[in-house]
């Protein structure tokens, strides 16, 4: 038996990156996954990856920014599974701006999604929750949640509400069997820095004071996403997972 076996875990932008591998490692201790994305031909083909090995995983296009949109994934999700025991909210962007040079539309396009599309799904997965008598909310934050940086206001600011909505929902959610923890990666090697890290002098600028001097692979942050999704982290809530080879210890 998986350590998730048969718990239905929804997880937002699988298409690609850290998401797609949480994906990947949940449907391989026996999840069976909502899998939700905007693009709609990679979330499809990671999909149709995991039903191929054997697993259990429907797709959803999904604008995470949009109410509407999370209404609908979470009554077609429960109209499919019959429950939601996980949320993973992952979906995210990066702008990397000045204050100065951040524009009322670079701010609010990052809101939309990595703060307000986080408060939709805390908020709609609620009933759906409570439906199968507990569940377990993993909001990915990051490092830029905890502490400061150059050129990254909008990113930080959003992360930053993640961080305190988590603990909010977990005051708010404890007495229905919820629990709810943010998780904060470091350096992550994935599409979302592929452009930043374009060679040793911008990688090792980007780890700035990282005791582990490398990225991390996606699946690093994935053996965390799986322990707060299973039954391992019963007793915690409300807390915060750093997984950041060490850049917040210094």
């Amino acid at each position: 038996m998986g350590r998730v076996q048969d718990k239905v875990c929804l997880i937002t932008g699988a298409a690609l990156g850290m998401g797609r591998e949480h994906a990947l490692l949940l449907a391989e201790h026996g999840a069976r996954l909502i899998l939700t994305d905007l693009n709609v031909e990679a979330g499809e083909a990671t999909t149709k990856g995991i039903n191929d090995a054997g697993g259990d995983a429907i797709f959803i296009k999904h604008d995470a920014s949009s109410e509407q949109d999370w209404q609908q994934v979470i009554k077609t999700g429960v109209e499919h599974f019959g429950k939601i025991d996980v949320l993973v909210n992952n979906a995210g962007v990066l702008t990397l701006k000045s204050i100065q040079d951040t524009t009322t539309e670079d701010w609010d396009f990052v809101q939309s999604i990595n703060t307000r599309g986080v408060f939709y799904g805390v908020k709609y997965v609620l009933p759906a929750m409570q439906k199968a008598g507990g569940g377990s909310i993993i909001n990915i934050s990051s490092i830029y949640g905890i502490v400061g940086a150059p050129s990254a206001s909008a990113y930080q600011a959003s992360k930053g509400a993640v961080r305190l909505l988590s603990k909010s929902a977990a005051v708010e959610y404890a007495e229905y069997n919820v629990r709810v923890n943010s998780v904060h990666p470091g350096v992550i090697a994935t599409n979302m820095t592929k452009d930043i890290m374009v060679d040793d002098a911008s990688t090792d600028a980007l780890l700035g004071s990282a005791l582990i001097r490398r990225p991390a692979q996606p699946k690093e942050v994935s053996w965390g996403i799986l322990f707060l999704a299973s039954d391992e982290s019963s007793y915690m809530t409300g807390s915060e997972l750093v997984i950041d080879g060490g850049y917040t210890a210094t």
